[in-house]
């Protein structure tokens, strides 16, 4: 696994973000153990006890548990709280924003609905 890190936050806050994305859509199951410490700090090249910072916030977190003597796992709901989570916080932070943007260009709420649907082709080949 090649890992790239950004500079902008600490590679143990990615490195949680990128477990959390994978819980969130589904690459990682509930239920399912993680990686070792050791093995993810050998795979993404990185301090052990950098791997083990990520790891202990998705414990404090409700999203991991560890099991004595077998690792870390995915918890039941972990995938729900952390939909509930993201939700809540676009609802909270990004959605204001955008709906300041709407108003500020003069869309139609409605338009923007018709826009945001699927379009249908007819169903057919054009060939």
């Amino acid at each position: 696994m090649t890992a790239i890190w950004s500079e902008d936050q600490p590679i143990y806050r990615q490195l949680r973000d990128r477990i959390v994305s994978s819980i969130l859509d589904g690459s990682l199951k509930e239920g399912e153990a993680l990686p070792s410490v050791r093995n993810v700090a050998m795979d993404m090249q990185i301090n052990p006890i950098t791997a083990s910072k990520a790891y202990q916030e998705l414990v404090a977190e409700g999203l991991v548990e560890k099991k004595r003597g077998l690792g870390m796992f995915i918890m039941d709901g972990a995938q729900d709280r952390l939909r509930q989570a993201e939700q809540r916080k676009f609802l909270e932070e990004e959605w204001p924003r955008i709906v300041e943007r709407i108003h500020a260009m003069g869309l139609d709420v409605a338009e923007l609905l018709a826009a945001a649907k699927p379009k249908n082709n007819g169903g057919g080949d054009a060939s």
